[in-house]
């Protein structure tokens, strides 16, 4: 199951500590989050709110990760960079990304095709895995961002590698 996979990555990168919104193409994922005891997870209600308990977590000697999709991206861009990017402050972003093939909301698609541009725009690194195997690839990549310039990164999981996690095995 590729949320398993992904949730293996967070324990390898040294996450303790994951605030999230509801999304449903990370359902499985929240789930093993909420049952594991090795990272606190808190649920917020708006993307821009986890960015700052994450923040607090981090200060308070946690590696945090935030868990959303990639609309509420656009709900938290002045915290990221006002807060984390002015302060050095590191965040993992988990990012479900809605708005390209297959996508059947039409209103998905616009921040679907922004949001790597968005990422650019205030210098926070991101990584697309484009298959299940090169997941663990993204996440070690993201790492050394994170440790080495002390900034968000962003891994971005596509809505299509999501969807056939029904259908995958491992």
């Amino acid at each position: 199951m590729i949320s398993e996979i992904i949730f293996n990555e967070l324990i390898c990168f040294g996450v303790d500590f994951a605030t999230s919104v509801p999304s449903n193409l990370f359902k499985n994922l929240l789930s093993l989050l909420d049952k594991n005891p090795e990272i606190l997870h808190v649920s917020v209600t708006r993307e821009e709110e986890g960015v700052g308990v994450a923040a607090g977590a981090y200060l308070g000697g946690k590696t945090p990760a935030l868990v959303i999709q990639n609309s509420g991206l656009g709900n938290s861009i002045n915290a990221l960079a006002s807060l984390n990017k002015v302060f050095k402050i590191p965040l993992l972003i988990l990012v479900a990304q809605r708005g390209g093939k297959g996508e059947t909301i039409p209103a998905q698609i616009p921040m679907g095709e922004a949001t790597p541009r968005l990422l650019d725009a205030i210098g926070i690194p991101h990584y697309t895995p484009k298959s299940v195997e090169q997941i663990p690839k993204a996440f070690q990549r993201a790492k050394k961002s994170f440790y080495t310039y002390e900034t968000p990164v962003a891994v971005l999981i596509e809505m299509e590698l999501m969807k056939n996690e029904k259908n995958r095995s491992y």
